[in-house]
């Protein structure tokens, strides 16, 4: 067997293992959301999970269960879209997922006191935990086959802009059909935006960062002092000043928010008169940067 052929198999087996350790620890945290704040306050919750949840208080069946029941026949039909990786990353998630809920969050104690902080932390720690399985490219089933279907069809839109339209629909409906309890209305609202703005947080602010474009007559001196201070590369543009009409040198970078002050006073002490431009940048890709796996 070629030294390729072992590399490519060891990255496999290694992608496997962080795949398993994001899905326990996301799916610990929208266990803990679900069953230790959102079910102790009798939040309604979105999609198969408020499904679920509804299920289990009338007839005390599983909640993980009945997730699976309602996961496989909406995802075979979504799988031709997202495609069969997609699908079976997902089955994985929504098994781990299912057994965190109905196995290990309910011997942590539940959250019984102030109902705006049990919908705030149902929200944040629903959303992180979504954020870490949909950031290694996987789903927890459901509503996110076609929250992730719609996306494959609308790339500008953001995965949770989409699942807090489809989560404000199924609440507003569920209020109106169901319970008829305002007041529930408003905590599942509250739940789902911050649910929704944790995970596109962790999807798309966690790799965000700063560039800047440094005009100096010091272009080379400059992007060496970047790279000793913090091994960041740069990128060398030709510009024109408009009023001298002279030739200037202009070093770009991009960085993460710490390292851009690190940057600064590298640039001061090489060229004192370099001009800066800091720009704040949402989202950076590539080597040496996060990579986009949805």
């Amino acid at each position: 067997m070629s030294t390729i052929e072992n590399t490519g198999k060891k990255n496999t087996v290694k992608k496997i293992i962080i795949d398993i350790i994001f899905d326990i620890i996301g799916g610990a945290f929208i266990a803990t959301g679900v069953y230790n704040f959102a079910s102790a306050s009798d939040f309604p919750l979105t999609g198969f999970t408020g499904i679920s949840l509804i299920v289990n208080r009338l007839t005390g069946f599983p909640m993980g269960l009945m997730l699976i029941a309602l996961n496989i026949p909406v995802g075979l039909i979504c799988s031709k879209i997202l495609g069969r990786r997609y699908f079976f990353n997902s089955l994985k998630s929504m098994f781990i997922t299912s057994v965190m809920i109905d196995y290990v969050a309910p011997n942590f104690p539940v959250f019984t006191n102030e109902k705006i902080l049990a919908a705030i932390c149902t929200g944040v720690l629903s959303g992180i935990g979504y954020g870490l399985i949909y950031s290694r490219g996987s789903s927890t089933g459901g509503t996110d086959f076609i929250t992730l279907s719609i996306r494959s069809r609308r790339p500008y839109l953001s995965i949770g802009n989409i699942a807090f339209i489809l989560d404000a629909i199924i609440v507003s409906v569920g209020t109106l059909i169901v319970s008829k309890n305002v007041t529930g209305l408003i905590y599942g609202m509250i739940i789902a935006f911050i649910a929704s703005t944790v995970v596109d947080k962790i999807l798309y602010g966690l790799s965000a960062g700063k560039m800047t474009l440094i005009v100096t007559d010091k272009a080379q001196e400059v992007a060496e002092a970047i790279d000793a201070a913090t091994h960041r590369g740069a990128t060398f543009l030709k510009g024109q000043g408009s009023y001298t009409e002279e030739d200037k040198d202009i070093v770009m970078c991009a960085c993460s928010k710490r390292q851009m002050y690190l940057i600064q006073d590298a640039v001061k002490e090489v060229d004192p008169k370099a001009f800066m431009i800091i720009m704040e940048s949402s989202e950076v890709m590539g080597q040496g940067f996060a990579k986009k796996t949805i």
